[in-house]
């Protein structure tokens, strides 16, 4: 297994583990609206290390463990860094435009990151196969176009805690950053790439048009 893969999930879980155990630590590296505007830029980082239960970070870190190997090999450690730390920026911004007004929001987690590699895997391997609650096999591709329309809805609808603008920040970053690293993906796999901004392109256009 990759030393660097093995590295994050280490410093991961260490920095959650804190986090259980202080709630000071917790609430000084935790993603916070109303901190970050004030110019606590560190928390667009430190809050994606930071979980809210075992659960939450057993969750992160076993989907991180079944994708980040197949993205390490095709892009090396070097880039699948950028892809990770990338994708959890990037998800933390989409989350402070969706949540600038509301200066209370809070928010922890590696998703914005985890979903990112795992968008880079969909992107690299769109033929494999996932397994949609670990048992309904469905392409990755399809599971792509469906995850990102369900945090669409989720946004939009915000009737549960899931931070559904940090995954689909994560998972744009993801896409962009492998298509950047590997343009040869738009020849490669041209339909599974236009099929995978579908979505993004809805978005945005939502969000122009007040919709969300």
């Amino acid at each position: 297994m990759n030393t660097l893969l093995i590295v994050i999930i280490a410093v991961t879980v260490l920095i959650s583990y804190k986090g259980f155990n202080d709630l000071s630590f917790f609430r000084k590296f935790e993603f916070h609206v109303g901190s970050i505007l004030k110019g606590e830029q560190i928390r667009m980082i430190s809050s994606g290390f930071l979980h809210v239960d075992m659960g939450h970070l057993f969750f992160n870190m076993v989907t991180l463990w079944f994708f980040a190997p197949l993205v390490l090999a095709y892009l090396g450690n070097w880039t699948f860094v950028l892809v990770y730390m990338g994708s959890l920026i990037f998800g933390n911004l989409l989350t402070l435009l969706f949540n600038k007004n509301n200066y209370s929001y809070r928010a922890v987690g590696a998703s914005g990151a985890v979903t990112g590699v795992l968008y880079s895997a969909i992107l690299l391997q769109p033929d494999m196969m996932l397994g949609l609650f670990f048992v309904i096999p469905i392409p990755a591709y399809l599971f792509g176009i469906l995850y990102l329309l369900y945090s669409i809805y989720g946004m939009k609808s915000k009737n549960d805690n899931i931070g559904h603008s940090a995954h689909f920040g994560g998972a744009v970053g993801g896409y962009v950053i492998t298509l950047i690293e590997q343009p040869q993906l738009l020849v490669d796999h041209t339909e599974m790439v236009v099929l995978l901004t579908i979505p993004i392109i809805v978005l945005f256009m939502m969000q122009r048009l007040g919709k969300l």
